[in-house]
């Protein structure tokens, strides 16, 4: 069965980012499928990723949410349908669409500035203007005065922050998130997930959208505008959820609560619990 729409919440003109009347979505997966091995992994997915939105896919594991989230960045190619940046199919990777991955991916041989100038390499910038790209990033992460400092003397938390900029330094307008948060302690990821949705879209960054795989509900409903909800094998959108809460959202509020209910129950219903 699938369903559409969810629970409707209340509304504010206090959202940190208003979504944007664009002509049409930033980022669009059309009718892809995808098998390996002659097994179908992904069937018939349609999502679109609405100008200034963070877009959240949720399921449980093993659903096929990271595979998805490879063929949007055209890192896997889909067996049918097709991924669209900006109205212009995606045929393999490309810096326009960055990923930040499970595992906090960092050059412990290199300084934070260091790791940061490696994701403005892909611009072939000047070194100062590099330099200063680089800089900037670092702020709009929150480690400034951390610069000069290497991985190996940062926590968890500001090393995935140091990943998530030198995605930033390349100037795409999707940023790709695999569960980003997993890997940190929840003292950490919460901290974290409460500057991420205002840190992604800062004046000062480039991004038009963000998609981000979690199995965590409550995360999704914490930073999410819209939540896709990918079930069955093979798996497919079950259903989707526009979540219109105020921003920062509190866990602990009956309506945000509600919103997990909700997300909950698309996964239980489909999978029969």
């Amino acid at each position: 069965m699938i369903r559409w729409g969810g629970y409707v919440g209340r509304t504010s003109s206090l959202e940190a980012v208003a979504p944007s009347a664009a002509a049409g979505p930033v980022l669009e997966a059309e009718d892809i499928s995808f098998s390996y091995n002659n097994y179908k992994v992904l069937d018939h997915v349609n999502l679109e990723v609405d100008e200034n939105n963070f877009v959240v896919i949720v399921g449980p594991s093993g659903a096929g949410k990271s595979t998805l989230l490879r063929i949007l960045g055209g890192f896997i190619k889909p067996s049918s349908g097709r991924v669209l940046l900006m109205n212009e199919e995606v045929t393999r990777p490309t810096p326009k669409i960055m990923m930040v991955h499970q595992s906090i991916v960092t050059f412990p041989w290199m300084t934070v500035l260091d790791n940061v100038l490696m994701g403005t390499e892909v611009r072939h910038l000047p070194k100062d203007v590099a330099r200063q790209v680089a800089l900037q990033m670092i702020e709009v992460v929150g480690l400034k005065g951390f610069e000069h400092f290497y991985p190996k003397e940062l926590s968890g938390g500001m090393r995935q922050r140091v990943a998530i900029a030198r995605a930033l330094a390349a100037d795409p307008i999707v940023l790709l998130m695999d569960e980003p948060f997993s890997h940190l302690d929840e003292l950490t990821a919460e901290s974290l997930r409460r500057e991420v949705y205002n840190m992604l879209f800062n004046v000062n960054t480039p991004l038009k959208g963000v998609v981000m795989v979690t199995h965590n509900l409550a995360e999704a409903v914490e930073l999410a505008d819209v939540v896709y909800i990918l079930n069955g094998r093979p798996a497919t959108i079950t259903g989707k959820v526009k979540i219109n809460l105020p921003r920062p959202r509190n866990p602990r509020d009956p309506e945000f609560m509600n919103y997990t209910d909700v997300l909950y129950d698309y996964i239980a219903e489909y999978r029969g619990a």
